[in-house]
């Protein structure tokens, strides 16, 4: 018998290729009866057995099967395009996601999902048989093909794809050359926005960006929805990758985006994706500079939402922060208090189906990115898709992405301003006392507190997203900063007379902003970024901690970003589910400049018996970017507030990150330097 992740990964692949067509490079064939055919292929049965049912190694047997209704997908064209945002898609992905997930075991799940395939839109099932696979417990071994794989159309200068197909059409494969993918090939230099060009259109963020969505959907049923912490999760996973582009525009010498929160001013901003669909040959839809909203009526896309619906949204869930409570569907009052009230605004503002009440507070995250997306067809009139920011694969693409999500942002950073400051208790961990800091890069006698980052050229196959093309790898390279590894060295004091447990705490925040002025705390505090957070055993005495930069609790490492089977360490056992949850490590610093930009990098250990949820081991399986994705089937690891200590304000007498460190010993601040070198280095 097949093994299950062959079937479903031979499933997942050339979505727009039918079924019966040989998958895995012509070795594994659907023996597909007449009964699961499209209307199109029934009649030639007989002829396409014959046809494509003789060479492959294997072959897997299908049952009849009772159809099932599928006029609910009809809502989602079948070659057009597919959006998490829109409503009416979320409907019939979660319908098809309980078709999935309630099929009896793994050969009833392939039958169903063989017969649903040709029948429905390509991102779609390939999103919907990804989200089941992922939560039923006798398939979460399958490997889930990055979206990479499977639509590179999304990621990749379609210029390319001509010669990919040209190369593995008339080159045999162990011959073909790699076709390089551009960079910066969306505008030119002239405009401002592109300096950030290598970070926004970076592959493996916007593939961190699709999987985190896949993890933590926000539709669909109760119990792939409903996960520990969800709505505080969606909160600090956009509020991280905010800081992180905030820091990354100072150092290109841009200032902090501005928040986009009058949805009537025009957006200066233009972006021209430059990508199209596979599915329908269609180009992503250019937004033009100046462009401003207008209320979208897409009638046929069943997506209406108003200008004034969006105010009316953003001012009752200011009114929720204000009063402390938010209003349920059932009329009762429900308190945004520090234990749970960010989880349940983060629920509200997304507007999951754990919205207290979506009637009154609406949908404000998802129709943002709907109305932005439609702004160049609002009604619909020229018969155009939505643009990359409608699109959850293609996003973070775009630079208006980053100004909804400062929005998006601020209106948590309302609600946190609300909560008390962090008292000495809270912070302090008697006895223990970081006494020294250090980070150093990997290699004998690099000096301390100095970190490297350069332009590296890596390779990925392409050959699995390619409808009808050629058998057999199709490989491009792509080019994308990376740092040198580097590690953290923690000298921790244990006054007390016993072993005790800590959890080490690690940030990196900007000292100056894009002139070069100096941050004040209260500015510098929201943009601290987590680099690392692990439990450690402290002896009574002098404790030396080492801990490396590619285990980091928030990144996972480049094999597991791009799927790169082979290269990858890990075992089989969950090795490509829920573990590629996490951002891509390559991205774990930030540019820095050729003279070195100089950041505050900052450690606390802090008391294990007060942050313990229940015992894990990081090493295991995929509990290691837990910080940004939690843990599969656990509550999330750590006690405290996502963020802390810095997601709290701070009295107006604390100026300066050594101002708020220095009345407790279990806290250190060290300057370090990011030199970035203008040098392209291929990996090994």
């Amino acid at each position: 018998m097949t093994d299950i992740n062959t079937r479903f990964r031979g499933l997942l692949q050339r979505p727009y290729e039918p079924t019966f067509v040989p998958k895995n490079n012509g070795q594994l064939y659907f023996d597909v009866p007449d009964s699961y055919l499209t209307d199109h292929y029934r009649p030639f049965g007989a002829a396409l057995q014959n046809r494509f049912g003789t060479n492959a190694q294997t072959r897997i047997p299908l049952p009849n099967i009772t159809a099932p209704d599928l006029a609910y997908a009809d809502a989602v064209s079948r070659r057009g395009g597919f959006s998490i945002f829109h409503p009416s898609h979320q409907r019939v992905a979660s319908q098809l996601i309980e078709l999935f997930l309630e099929q009896s075991n793994p050969d009833a799940l392939t039958a169903m999902a063989v017969f649903v395939r040709d029948r429905v839109n390509g991102p779609l099932f390939q999103y919907a048989l990804s989200v089941a696979l992922m939560h039923r417990t006798d398939t979460r071994d399958v490997e889930i093909p990055s979206f990479l794989e499977l639509f590179p159309d999304r990621y990749v200068d379609p210029a390319v794809f001509p010669q990919l197909r040209e190369e593995g059409t008339l080159v045999d494969q162990g011959d073909r050359r790699a076709i390089e993918i551009p960079m910066n090939f969306t505008a030119s230099d002239r405009v401002d926005e592109q300096r950030l060009a290598y970070w926004r259109e970076d592959i493996g963020v916007n593939l961190h960006h699709w999987h985190w969505h896949l993890v933590y959907p926000a539709r669909g049923p109760d119990r792939i929805v409903r996960k520990d912490r969800r709505g505080e999760l969606f909160y600090y996973m956009h509020q991280q990758t905010m800081a992180r582009y905030n820091i990354e525009r100072f150092a290109n010498g841009m200032p902090r985006v501005v928040a986009f929160r009058n949805f009537r001013e025009a957006i200066p901003e233009a972006y021209f994706p430059k990508i199209t669909r596979s599915s329908d040959g269609r180009s992503y839809p250019a937004r033009h500079p100046n462009e401003t909203l207008s209320d979208l009526k897409r009638v046929e896309d069943g997506v209406i939402v108003s200008i004034a619906d969006m105010e009316l949204w953003t001012t009752r869930i200011f009114e929720a922060i204000d009063n402390g409570f938010a209003q349920s569907s059932s009329n009762q009052r429900v308190p945004l208090d520090n234990d749970s009230g960010i989880d349940l605004l983060g629920n509200i503002v997304e507007a999951s189906t754990l919205s207290v009440n979506p009637q009154y507070y609406g949908d404000l995250h998802n129709n943002g990115h709907n109305i932005l997306g439609y702004i160049h067809d609002p009604d619909n009139s020229f018969l155009e898709g939505f643009g990359v920011v409608g699109d959850n694969t293609t996003a973070m693409r775009d630079p208006v992405f980053y100004r909804w999500h400062q929005h998006i942002d601020d209106i948590f950073v309302r609600h946190k301003q609300r909560l008390p400051a962090y008292t000495g208790q809270e912070l302090a961990f008697n006895d223990v006392a970081v006494d020294s800091f250090e980070i150093q890069l990997n290699k004998a006698n690099a000096p301390v507190n100095i970190l490297l980052t350069f332009w590296q050229r890596s390779q990925v196959n392409l050959g699995t997203g390619l409808d009808f093309g050629p058998e057999g790898n199709l490989f491009a390279t792509f080019t994308h900063i990376q740092h040198a590894p580097y590690s953290y060295r923690i000298r921790v004091n244990n006054r007390a007379g016993d072993t005790r447990r800590g959890t080490v705490r690690i940030f990196f925040g900007p000292k100056t902003n894009e002139r070069g002025q100096t941050l004040p705390f209260r500015e510098q505090r929201r943009l601290m970024v987590e680099l690392d957070k692990f439990t450690v055993t402290l002896n009574a005495g002098a404790n030396t901690i080492v801990r490396r930069s590619d285990q980091s609790s928030v990144s996972i490492p480049y094999e597991r970003t791009f799927r790169n089977v082979a290269a990858s360490s890990l075992t089989q056992n969950e090795a490509f589910q829920f573990c590629n949850c996490g951002w891509p490590n390559h991205m774990l610093l930030p540019k820095g400049s050729p003279d070195g930009i100089e950041y505050d990098f900052f450690v606390m250990v802090t008391d294990f018996a007060q942050d313990r949820v229940e015992d894990f081991d990081e090493n295991v399986n995929c509990n290691d970017a837990h910080s940004f994705c939690g843990l599969r089937d656990r509550r999330y690891p750590d006690s405290r507030s996502m963020g802390y200590p810095f997601d709290r304000f701070t009295p107006g007498t604390i100026g300066s990150l050594l101002d708020f460190t220095k009345p407790y010993v279990n806290m250190l601040v060290t300057p370090v330097k990011i030199r970035f070198t203008n040098t392209v280095i291929a990996r090994a």
